[in-house]
């Protein structure tokens, strides 16, 4: 039989493993909540509260966040895998809470307001910034030195790429030409109605001239392996921070059907990549592999370089609104968690 120990064990690590936002560690003490409070709910019979559960962590994340958990069903489904908190742990959570008035809960919302804290003090350095003081190095290192924000740093170089590629590519006016082969016209009026939906073109205006943009896939807290942003001229971009194995490198190069990749990595990892790629066949895929220093490189260009008054300001700018984005700031608990009194409850062994 599992122990309080163990249950405590196996709860801080799906804490430590959770990004900003904590949505599974949420869904745990929505669920031990409504096991206080309704006698009736049965931990043990997982049936009872798999997909109820996800609904009550939403209510509560909304008023939180300002938003929901959008990944996938299986993914989320995880929490309550043997690895994670098997309904036998959560039970004995449960029994832990109802003796401590919720003392299990408190930790869990403390441990989420703990991870802001630290959130606030990284991100308040970029928002304080103007483009002559602002060092990208910096800006990571913070999370790297904050073991409570690591889980983060994925979506905070996405963020850093993501406002440098799109500033740049903007302040250049890159510009992408589509037309149709000469020779293909009696093919084109054949199709001509598939051209103009689809390509904007037709047998009048056989050329179609557009801006170059990159995108965001969107604002996500799956552990996603895929696309991380694309492009509207082939281009698919992959960022991982964190060391890979071949397994991982498969499902970077399966998961994306462009052949243009262009992977964004730490400078150690660049050699490792390439390898890892060249075993599994796909290398001829990765269109190029971008490094943390060619990032450094490239933004100390567009802030203090030669063209810093035509994107320094821009490129911040654009890093401040997609933070703002993907981490909204939490001014205080809801009403509904007010309610609880959670800065009652003391108990020893959940301090």
């Amino acid at each position: 039989m599992p122990t309080k120990k163990d249950a405590k064990i196996a709860l801080d690590k799906i804490i430590e493993k959770s990004r900003i936002h904590l949505y599974k560690p949420i869904q745990i003490a929505e669920i031990l909540y409504r096991a206080r409070i309704d006698d009736s709910l049965n931990l043990l019979d997982l049936e009872q509260y798999r997909t109820k559960s996800k609904k009550w962590r939403d209510e509560i994340s909304l008023q939180l966040l300002g938003r929901i958990c959008t990944s996938s069903a299986k993914f989320q489904d995880n929490l309550f895998d043997k690895n994670a908190m098997p309904p036998e742990l959560l039970n004995e959570l449960g029994k832990e809470n109802r003796k401590t008035l919720g003392a299990v809960e408190a930790y869990i919302y403390n441990s989420f307001t703990a991870k802001h804290s630290q959130l606030s003090a990284a991100l308040d350095y970029c928002i304080k910034s103007t483009s002559k003081d602002f060092y990208v190095k910096k800006f990571i290192d913070s999370f790297w030195n904050e073991s409570g924000l690591k889980r983060s740093l994925d979506k905070i170089y996405e963020i850093i790429v993501y406002a440098l590629f799109s500033t740049i590519v903007e302040v250049l006016h890159f510009q992408i030409t589509l037309f149709v082969d000469s020779e293909k016209m009696e093919i084109l009026k054949e199709f001509e109605d598939f051209a103009g939906k689809i390509m904007r073109l037709d047998c009048k205006n056989t050329t179609f001239v557009q801006d170059a943009k990159i995108y965001r896939v969107g604002v996500t807290n799956a552990a996603d392996r895929g696309l991380d942003m694309y492009s509207n001229w082939g281009a698919a971009v992959q960022i991982k921070h964190l060391s890979l194995d071949i397994e991982l490198a498969q499902n970077i190069v399966s998961g994306i059907s462009s052949d243009k990749i262009v992977i964004v990595c730490k400078d150690a990892e660049k050699d490792t990549i390439l390898s890892l790629l060249s075993q599994i066949g796909w290398k001829s895929r990765i269109q190029s592999i971008v490094t943390e220093s060619d990032l450094i490189d490239w933004y100390e260009k567009a802030l203090r370089g030669k063209y810093a008054r035509d994107m320094g300001d821009k490129l911040l700018d654009v890093l401040k609104e997609q933070i703002a984005e993907e981490f909204p700031s939490v001014s205080s608990f809801p009403d509904a968690l007010k309610e609880r009194h959670y800065e009652l409850i003391k108990d020893d062994f959940w301090n």
